[in-house]
């Protein structure tokens, strides 16, 4: 028998057809695309913010890691340099930015261990408004001089300054950051009285060091390849062990100062209330970046180490960092610039 709809003429049958079979393939379509545009990340550009000018170790370590981590996640991973006050204009600039993964800060410990003790009156709180996403690397401080001081090791170093309180110098990338709590720290243990010069930076420290405006410098590694040139002094390593770059080089836990440890761990973190499925995946791409040789070499040339973990170790670290650089920072009353 022959159904009425298939006495219609054969194009409006055609078209009928092809209507339909169209319409069931544009809706899973259509579907499909509105599900990739909610859950796909990343499906653009990522911003790195690091917190320190261009040239100095969070700079360094964060390019490093960009041009892996961009291959891994197939979008472009751009970096911001915004410096200030010890790292706070780029970490607020993050902890306000919208949670979603695609801006990040890489920043030394310094600003969640450090900064809430420098600077009591903060503008974001890192410890709320950033989630740590993944530890990057142990950053070690190196006690370089210019070359045309005598001392040829750190005793005598030492017995150099105590004879010429106050005359001679030393700078940090700002007050509060690792090198100058260093500093702090050799001064203190060690009964010392130094002048510290404050700069913006550690790349502009190290020039001014180069150049013989400074005397001496606890260095973040920037500077280790001037050491090998001839162009500084290195005498001794800030940590509890010695460094593999250098491992003739005496610690200053060594020398009689003891439990001196400057170390501090550079990272990345994201917003408060990023989706966690983000930050995992964030952490696991960049601690597989981080065990490979070619990223290993470029932490090594600056005196430290690539430092793999969960977040929770990182946030970890951070808090036994605010206790001990706390207490430094209570005896010296050091105070933000």
């Amino acid at each position: 028998m022959t159904r009425p709809e298939d006495r219609r003429p054969v194009p409006l049958r055609r078209a009928l057809l092809a209507l339909m079979v169209g319409g069931a393939v544009a809706l899973p379509t259509a579907h499909a695309q509105g599900t990739q545009g909610q859950g796909s990340w990343p499906a653009k550009p990522i911003k790195v913010v690091v917190n320190f000018p261009p040239g100095g170790a969070a700079d360094t370590i964060a390019r490093a890691i960009s041009q892996p981590l961009q291959d891994a996640l197939g979008q472009p991973v751009l970096i911001e340099n915004r410096a200030g006050a010890n790292g706070n204009i780029g970490g607020e600039n993050v902890a306000r930015a919208q949670p979603d993964g695609y801006t990040l800060l890489m920043s030394s410990g310094g600003m969640v261990s450090v900064n809430p003790h420098l600077y009591p009156k903060m503008s974001f709180d890192p410890a709320k408004d950033l989630v740590p996403v993944a530890a990057a690397a142990r950053v070690l401080v190196f006690l370089v001089i210019k070359p045309s001081l005598p001392p040829q090791n750190i005793k005598d170093f030492i017995a150099y300054v105590k004879e010429r309180p106050g005359k001679l110098s030393y700078g940090s990338p700002g007050t509060g950051s690792s090198p100058h709590l260093a500093g702090e720290m050799f001064k203190s243990q060690a009964g010392l009285y130094a002048l510290h010069v404050p700069y913006r930076g550690a790349a502009p420290a190290l020039q001014d060091l180069l150049a013989g405006q400074l005397d001496f410098y606890f260095d973040p590694g920037i500077g280790l390849n001037q050491v090998r040139a001839g162009k500084l002094r290195l005498l001794a390593v800030g940590s509890p062990r010695r460094s593999p770059q250098f491992p003739d080089v005496p610690t200053l836990d060594e020398t009689g100062l003891k439990g001196f440890d400057a170390d501090t761990v550079f990272g990345f973190y994201a917003p408060a209330h990023t989706p966690p499925e983000i930050v995992n995946r964030l952490n696991s791409e960049i601690n597989r970046i981080l065990a490979t040789p070619a990223v290993k070499e470029r932490i090594a040339n600056l005196g430290g180490e690539a430092v793999p973990g969960t977040p929770a170790a990182f946030h970890d670290r951070a808090m036994a960092d605010s206790a001990r650089f706390g207490a430094i920072i209570r005896e010296r009353k050091i105070l933000a610039d």
